[in-house]
């Protein structure tokens, strides 16, 4: 009895692998992702290159003003001949001009492109937003993902640590019973062989956590030998409804957004197309002064200044058919974005409708497995206590033992796969918890 109850507790024995390791929650996990994952400050200034793209001035609604400066000097042998025949010559003749101002020009119709770039630079910025928050989702379900198998690893290491110990005793009694010579030494090797293939696996299995460790770590941009425990429980959200799960996904889904705002931006593109058709009108204006000095010439020098003002209108007539053609195309564009809209929308039912089915499934393994784990449990309990008193052979006792392995495993399996599909539900939503 008091080995059985020995067996009961070996579960938790395995507390002492995580003395002096920091508990990192999954909460934790992304806050830290969010804060250092380099996909993330990537979309983020991304978006912030969108918005600053958001003016005015950048759609050419504002005028330019701009400031010339010229200056021009000469040094010339020169020699002229008048109407009236007389000849007049100089050597080294300098010539010296100069003329500054300020210039202003303002595009005051362009058939109202300038309203639809302003309204496409804006679109553009949405969609910054948008591909921020599904790099953000992206990010955070890798997080969880690795995060939570991490947690199936490190539960089958703590029952690779339990099969230890219960080989070990295994060993111990078996060794006893060689002593009186109630069992072989061949019974004792077998058991020896047993403990070491325990072993083997356990080694195997801590460089599986370690290697999912450094991967987490470099997801999270920190420090790759950071060693960390993580949580034991598995919390699966069994709330989830297909129809609620459609409705949300057409609401939030990165992807279906995205594509929404291509075809705006398409529409957009062929209403900047069409401004072509009508003319362009444009103000001009400045303040300018000119100064010119000449050696040799009626006029010795010369200077001006004051207002130039004026309007200029242009129309294209004919571009070869490039204007009608450019036209169809963007139409044509806009069709595209529509049915990308639908493709993408049955895509994403098809892809909810089949994780959902999954994501049953997998609940209803955790519930079986979970049952299946506390037989496993009961019968290696059984198995020992038989064992011990020599009524069962130590195969019969190996098979228990192995089964009891197997049951975690495939429990802590099935409790992974049903986190990752609740997960990747809410991914195709666009709704993460966290």
């Amino acid at each position: 009895m008091k080995r059985i109850l020995v067996i009961s507790c070996i579960w938790f024995s395995s507390i002492a692998m995580i003395l002096g390791q920091e508990l990192l929650t999954a909460k934790e996990a992304v806050a830290i992702a969010l804060e250092n994952n380099y996909a993330i400050k990537l979309s983020e200034n991304d978006l912030v290159v969108a918005t600053e793209n958001v003016t005015y001035g950048n759609a050419g609604m504002l005028p330019t003003v701009t400031a010339n400066f010229a200056q021009n000097n000469s040094s010339q042998n020169s020699r002229q001949v008048q109407n009236n025949g007389e000849e007049r010559s100089l050597d080294n003749a300098k010539n010296n001009s100069m003329n500054y101002g300020v210039s202003l020009g303002w595009t005051i119709f362009d058939g109202l492109g300038m309203f639809a770039r302003y309204e496409k630079f804006q679109e553009l910025q949405k969609q910054g937003d948008i591909a921020l928050k599904r790099t953000i989702i992206t990010t955070v379900g890798d997080v969880i993902a690795l995060y939570y198998t991490i947690v199936e690893q490190k539960n089958v290491l703590a029952a690779l640590d339990s099969s230890i110990v219960i080989s070990k005793e295994r060993l111990r009694t078996a060794e006893n019973r060689f002593s009186i010579g109630k069992a072989s030494k061949l019974e004792v090797l077998n058991v020896q062989v047993n403990l070491n293939a325990d072993v083997s696996a356990h080694l195997k299995q801590q460089e599986v956590v370690k290697n999912l460790k450094i991967n987490l770590n470099s997801l999270l941009v920190r420090d790759l030998d950071i060693d960390f425990d993580v949580e034991d429980e598995v919390v699966i959200d069994e709330s989830l409804a297909y129809n609620d799960l459609l409705e949300r996904a057409n609401m939030s889904n990165p992807e279906l957004q995205l594509i929404s705002i291509n075809k705006r931006l398409a529409e957009l593109d062929l209403k900047n197309v069409k401004a072509l058709r009508y003319p362009t009108i444009r103000l001009n204006g400045g303040y300018n002064f000119s100064q010119s000095e000449s050696s040799l010439g009626f006029v010795a020098s010369s200077n001006a200044r004051g207002l130039t003002y004026g309007v200029t209108a242009s129309l294209n007539i004919f571009d070869g058919f490039n204007q009608r053609r450019n036209e169809r195309i963007a139409k044509i564009q806009v069709d595209n974005a529509s049915l990308q809209i639908e493709q993408r929308e049955l895509l994403i039912q098809t892809n909810i409708k089949t994780a959902y089915e999954t994501y049953l499934t997998n609940i209803q393994l955790v519930k079986l497995e979970e049952k299946n784990e506390d037989i496993a449990r009961e019968n290696l309990n059984i198995t020992l206590a038989k064992y011990t008193i020599g009524s069962i052979s130590a195969v019969e006792f190996r098979d228990a033992q192995e089964n009891f392995i197997n049951a975690i495993t495939r429990y802590n399996s099935s409790l992974l796969q049903a986190k990752l599909s609740e997960m990747q539900l809410k991914e195709l939503v666009g709704q993460l918890d966290f």
